[in-house]
């Protein structure tokens, strides 16, 4: 009989929530003190107890040479230059590497594995448009509590740093000729990270006088920047969660002269100011979202604004701009049928790419060509799109997903130069991945009609796999898919150890994808399967729609489907089959083990949301309550109370449970890890251990260092292998 695990003192609060009485007796795990700290000590000491042994002793050396290879990112092209990361065997991050052609040594211009802080990372870039500058995310702990850092490519050398920019990324960083827009936040503590602050930062100037913008940005609200060189217009799409999106010009010219308000909206940090009146309305109030993407003096919206599946619509900035300054069409933006509110009519914009069978996953440029990613039953498919038709297809394997996505963005017409050789606006750089086979980065030469392989990490599983996918039906009769992945050969006997995994949320879709750690796994006779719920976006936006807010019991459903239906096609029992999920799949493990306890022979829960009353009220918990519902609304509180793990642990037998957290997380709270494990173990009335494994020096996911993403993946798998009787040899 397995040791018990430490005692935790009850401190019950009780409060009264819509008329009910609430009572949550370990709240006091919320906050950070000495106690706490004592606490997940201890909780860690009895978690080590499960989590060594033989099963971890084989695991270790085999996972530690799988992980020391070479591993190469996506190749980003821009300015006639080849930006990539690559990481080798004995690094923990990726150097980002330029290099002038494929046909010479590259060069490096940033080494996370050289910074100055031990945890540190560098965890996005941004090149700029004439490949003459990057600016990178640096980060320490894996808060994703970002200073930007700029690199001059010709030197290498960090020629500006703007520190504390918060959950600065990507989406709210765009260049210009002189400089680059941003968008900070707060920081992690008082809900900082959803008060959103756009600045401008101008090349050779002293980052505390970047004039200051506009904060007009909602806690629901994330901004994402285009800008267009060539007429000058700065675009904020200001995504509304996962729901909608509304897109406003910004008057760039008021900012960067800093002749914007009078100061009476000064921000704490910057020089001069405007008010939210430097957002000028272009598309508001209609149904759908708006992803900008500019491109040669043309914005391209990824939108399903009258498309489920989505497609492209585009306009010319400077006719935006025109717009904008003549105060736009009355009569269109009047009209609420038609424009939906805002200057621009989104229904009179031109479709460059229709709706296909194929849900439209993003676009891309080449040159003058435009690529289209459209994913067809959870598989990928890149074709290039002219006059409204798709003209080519880039090969791509059956059952792969396809990502980073890069031509240069230069222009050009897509001819070869007059030696014959291939010019940049020639070729297009993708990452395809497979279950069966490590991610290739390749590269696509339009004027040969052939892909080649650039790189690929020397890796593979100890055995040849077979890939299916199964439709398995769910309660109210939908057809929900999964990949099914197993050694080949494996013939079903209703004994196959099975780790299911899910995720059921924020229009994410489950793909492809190769994971090196599985193998062991997969060589002993595992089968690993990945449920395609809804709440993702495999099926374009009704599939999101029907697994959020007051729907997402559908998400749980889906996911139990899948587990008996595999039960039923005779691959596994309850007793050797495994939930498996992070951060909202997370979610999905905790209701899981709360509502069907008897289906699971094991659980691991990683990052996880659990007490659906309380979430909104940390980190960026109320930004999520797009997706979720908010606790204060008496209608949502009634349908996340019914399915809130934490407040639906009764005293039963449970299976052998993990959950997974990390002291530094800052978009899920650790208190739900610590709460949900004390409650457990609290009631849990059976021998099943439930343990909670909390990671110090990291946070949600990001920026880990090799060793650490080893140790981590040696005891998630061994917690697995060990609970579902999986003997991974020496």
């Amino acid at each position: 009989m397995p040791p018990s695990p430490p005692a935790t003192e009850r401190r019950p609060v009780t409060e009264t929530l819509h008329g009910e009485e609430v009572t949550d007796p370990y709240r006091w795990l919320e906050e950070g003190s000495e106690a706490i700290e004592a606490w997940v000590e201890a909780q860690n000491e009895y978690a080590d107890g499960f989590l060594g042994g033989d099963t971890a002793e084989a695991l270790g050396p085999r996972f530690e040479e799988l992980a020391r290879v070479t591993d190469h990112g996506a190749v980003t092209a821009r300015g006639g230059r080849y930006f990539q990361t690559v990481e080798g065997p004995e690094q923990d991050h990726g150097v980002l590497f330029v290099r002038e052609s494929f046909d010479e040594e590259p060069r490096g211009l940033v080494d996370p594995n050289a910074f100055e802080a031990e945890a540190a990372s560098m965890n996005w870039y941004v090149v700029g448009p004439d490949g003459d500058r990057v600016a990178y995310g640096y980060d320490e702990g894996g808060e994703e509590q970002y200073d930007v850092r700029v690199v001059d490519v010709g030197s290498g050398t960090v020629t500006e740093e703007i520190p504390g920019l918060g959950r600065v990324n990507p989406g709210g960083f765009a260049w210009t000729d002189d400089g680059f827009y941003y968008v900070a936040t707060g920081d992690v503590g008082g809900g900082g990270q959803l008060e959103k602050a756009l600045y401008y930062h101008e090349h050779g100037t002293d980052p505390d006088d970047d004039p200051f913008v506009t904060d007009a940005f909602g806690e629901h609200d994330w901004p994402q920047l285009e800008f267009d060189d060539e007429s000058g217009t700065l675009l904020a799409a200001v995504h509304e969660g996962t729901a909608n999106s509304e897109v406003f010009l910004v008057d760039v010219d008021a900012a960067e002269s800093g002749d914007g308000s009078d100061g009476s909206d000064e921000s704490t940090t910057g020089g001069s100011t405007m008010d939210g009146s430097a957002l000028v309305p272009l598309i508001t109030d209609a149904d759908g979202t708006f992803r900008p993407h500019v491109h040669d003096g043309t914005v391209h919206f990824v939108t399903n604004y009258g498309a489920a599946f989505s497609r492209v619509l585009s306009v010319p900035a400077a006719e935006m701009a025109a717009l904008a300054a003549d105060g736009g069409d009355a009569d269109a933006a009047d009209d609420p049928e038609t424009a939906g509110g805002g200057l621009l009519d989104p229904s009179a914009l031109t479709e460059t790419v229709p709706e296909t069978d194929g849900v439209l996953q993003g676009i891309a440029f080449a040159g003058d060509r435009l690529l289209a990613h459209h994913m067809h039953d959870v598989s990928s498919e890149l074709t290039v799109w002219a006059d409204g038709e798709a003209v080519e297809r880039i090969p791509t394997p059956e059952f792969c997903s396809v990502a980073g996505v890069s031509g240069d963005e230069s222009g050009g017409d897509g001819e070869t130069a007059g030696d014959g050789t291939t010019t940049v606006d020639d070729e297009v750089f993708y990452v395809e991945s497979t279950f069966d086979a490590p991610s290739r980065v390749r590269r696509y030469d339009f004027g040969t009609g052939e892909a080649e392989t650039l790189a690929r990490a020397d890796v593979s599983y100890e055995v040849d796999v077979a890939v299916s996918q199964e439709f398995f039906e769910s309660t109210d009769g939908t057809a929900v898919p999964a990949f099914v992945v197993h050694r080949e050969g494996l013939e079903p006997d209703g004994d196959a150890p099975t780790v299911l995994y899910g995720y059921g949320g924020f229009r994410i879709p489950q793909t492809p994808g190769f994971d090196r750690f599985r193998g062991p796994f997969l060589a002993a006779g595992g089968v690993f399967v990945v449920a395609n719920l809804r709440g993702g976006s495999e099926y374009g936006e009704p599939w999101h729609e029907a697994g959020m807010r007051g729907r997402k019991q559908t998400v749980f459903d889906d996911f139990y489907a899948v587990a008996e239906g595999l039960i039923d096609a005779g691959y596994t029992n309850t007793d050797r089959l495994a939930a498996y999920g992070g951060s909202n799949g997370g979610l999905l493990t905790g209701a899981a083990v709360t509502q069907r306890p008897g289906l699971w022979g094991a659980v691991l829960s990683t990052v996880p949301l659990l007490d659906m009353l309380r979430f909104h009220r940390f980190l960026l918990g109320e930004y999520w309550t797009v997706e979720y519902g908010s606790p204060d609304d008496p209608d949502d509180f009634a349908y996340l109370r019914e399915y809130s793990p934490y407040h639906n642990v009764a005293e039963r037998a449970y299976p052998p449970t993990m959950f997974k957290t990390a002291a530094g997380d800052t978009r899920v709270h650790p208190g739900h890890a610590r709460k949900m494990t004390a409650l457990m173990q609290e009631r849990n009335t059976g021998d099943a251990p439930v343990v909670l494994r909390t990671e110090t020096d990291t946070g949600h996911g990001v920026g880990k260092p090799t060793e650490m993403i080893v140790r981590e993946q040696v005891e998630q798998w061994t917690w697995l292998c060990d609970r579902l009787g999986v003997d991974v040899g020496q």
